[in-house]
């Protein structure tokens, strides 16, 4: 990889746990990353289960929109959430599946849970691709202490 890793976060709808991997992955990435997110079957908004969690969170999802993979773009890191074979191959990226749970219309606890998860190993990720990165607490503390 050279420059800033390109990631993409694939899911079916890309309203729930892609959009909470790119959200997150920009609060912790910030300029280190170019993230994108996209669906095999974008529905037509934010889950607002997962909208609800991210925004407790202190995230911003207002320009969220759920979107179509773009199967001319190039990326570094490609990975999957619950989209299946209807995931596009994108030539020279690495591949990682993710298996979450699907947050929609799941309670507030369940979310927070699935939105957990997603942080653990969205950081976890930035670690690997951005050497020397200095992450920021986990949104998970920081809205624990206040």
């Amino acid at each position: 990889m050279t420059g800033k890793p390109r990631i993409l976060y694939a899911c079916r709808a890309n309203g729930g746990r892609s959009v909470a991997s790119k959200v997150l992955t920009e609060y912790y990435g910030g300029d280190a990353v170019e993230v994108f997110s996209a669906g095999s079957e974008p529905g037509d908004r934010v889950h607002p289960e997962v909208a609800a969690v991210l925004t407790a969170l202190g995230l911003d999802v207002s320009n969220e929109v759920p979107k179509a993979f773009d199967t001319d773009a190039t990326y570094d890191v490609v990975v999957t959430q619950g989209c299946g074979e209807n995931c596009p191959w994108f030539r020279g990226a690495r591949y990682s599946d993710w298996e979450l749970d699907d947050p929609k219309g799941q309670d507030e606890k369940t979310v927070r849970r699935i939105v957990a998860d997603i942080d653990g190993r969205v950081r976890a990720l930035l670690g690997e691709l951005v050497p020397g990165i200095d992450l920021p607490p986990s949104v998970f503390e920081q809205t624990a202490t206040h």
